[in-house]
């Protein structure tokens, strides 16, 4: 009985330790991930500036991954997840390529989507990488080892025949982009003056009815316009306005002794929020892309 427990741990500890080992896979956060400090900033704009323009002109993807290590994994193995996780290239054209450094290990490699394994095949990418990248990568040279091997990529995909990207269609901006403390401070302000003009009902009329002609002016989208100015009316209703300080009167919008009645307030309670983040990728995501394992490794 011993005996078959110490096997079966065996076993179980055969299947863990292996994913303890893998190294995870880094958060997209841009076209270039340096996770090693190698290149500069320059570099990274320079690179980031023709990879964007290649994803312009051809809708074709490639991103930049130089990591220390790739742990106990092979670079082909690492290479396959993070290629699997970003998903690179556009969906069901997957011509999406990854660029993978690990400087620690010395190795690197060429992922290829299918998409793009006629242009890049295994041996243009071992032509590649023995040619353009590590003769500068065995000098030290990694910035200059990056660009030409990014550049050769370029030139070739430049010439192969791919469906043209879509145009880019243009968005206004969201919920959170309208909602920014500015902006909110401005409807508080608009809200209270016309309330104390207009009433408590005609003004969060007439607030609803500016900040909805100000969304759809800015976002374009009657849809959108129509639930954030009714969003604001209603808000405006419920709210009130703020304390200015006005003059004293004995009812309608003003109280005795000065000032504005109820009050949005800039503290706690209802309302839009403006604490809300999001991550900065530099506009850049993978486009739904597949790879099967095609292109090339090397070392220096």
């Amino acid at each position: 009985m011993t005996a078959a427990r110490v096997i079966l741990l065996a076993l179980l500890l055969g299947f863990v330790c292996p994913a303890w080992a893998e190294v995870a896979v880094p958060q997209l956060t841009g076209r270039i991930v340096d996770q090693t400090g190698t290149l500069s900033a320059s570099d990274v704009a320079s690179l980031n500036d023709r990879l964007k323009d290649l994803q312009t002109r051809k809708g074709s993807q490639i991103a930049v991954l130089i990591v220390p290590t790739t742990g106990e994994e092979t670079i082909e193995q690492f290479s396959i997840r993070v290629a699997e996780a970003w998903k690179i290239g556009r969906k069901k054209i997957d011509d999406g390529a990854l660029f993978v450094v690990a400087k620690n290990d010395r190795h690197l490699r060429i992922e290829v989507g299918y998409g793009l394994e006629g242009v890049l095949s295994d041996v243009v990418a071992h032509r590649i990488i023995d040619e353009d990248i590590t003769p500068k990568f065995k000098a030290g040279d990694f910035a200059g080892g990056i660009s030409a091997g990014v550049d050769r990529m370029i030139r070739l995909i430049n010439g192969e025949h791919l469906p043209a990207p879509e145009p880019e269609h243009w968005q206004g901006p969201n919920l959170v982009d309208l909602a920014n403390p500015v902006t909110i401070f401005v409807v508080i302000i608009v809200a209270s003056v016309l309330r104390a003009m207009l009433g408590r009902l005609l003004g969060s009329a007439a607030t609803g009815g500016i900040v909805g002609v100000f969304t759809w002016m800015v976002a374009g989208s009657l849809a959108t316009a129509l639930v954030i100015g009714l969003f604001a009316a209603v808000a405006a209703l419920i709210f009130g306005g703020l304390n200015f300080g006005g003059p004293a009167a004995g009812s309608g919008p003003y109280r005795r002794g000065g000032g504005y009645s109820g009050g949005w307030s800039g503290g706690g309670g209802g309302g839009w929020s403006s604490g809300s983040s999001s991550s900065d990728s530099g506009g850049f995501s993978g486009g739904g892309g597949s790879f099967g394992g095609g292109g090339a490794s090397g070392s220096w």
